[in-house]
């Protein structure tokens, strides 16, 4: 788990690294952001297998022992559950927004570099 979280956190710095107007650093960055969204959505599918796990185990179990005596709500038992699962929610949370925003990242700078690239064309031919 520390490995995960160490790598969870190089990507969500290199995510806040600003790119320049540099054709080939765009172009290395979608080539990078590629390699980070396929990885953010392997590790968002251990995330929530993780989650799923934690739920259906020894607090599954806790939560009916719970109900059965009539103690909780249905909303309380999922309060419940969800606080006691709070760290595998805030990692899948985290990793469902890295992948979002590799993918976001990808798409500006595949705009950005439509952009420069015209900006080259224009200055070459000057039409």
């Amino acid at each position: 788990m520390k490995n995960t979280l160490k790598e969870i956190e190089e990507i969500q710095s290199y995510l806040e690294i600003t790119c320049s107007d540099n054709p080939e650093e765009i172009t290395q960055r979608i080539r990078e952001l590629s390699a980070y969204l396929a990885r953010t959505a392997f590790l968002l599918r251990d995330a929530k297998y993780a989650l799923r796990r934690k739920k259906a185990s020894e607090i599954g179990e806790i939560v009916v022992r719970i109900a059965k005596e009539q103690y909780l709500s249905a909303k309380a038992q999922n309060a419940l559950v969800d606080s006691i699962a709070a760290e595998e929610h805030r990692l899948v949370d985290w990793l469902d927004r890295l992948n979002a925003t590799c993918t976001h990242q990808i798409d500006a700078l595949r705009s950005l570099l439509s952009y420069e690239k015209e900006q080259l064309r224009l200055r070459d031919t000057g039409y």
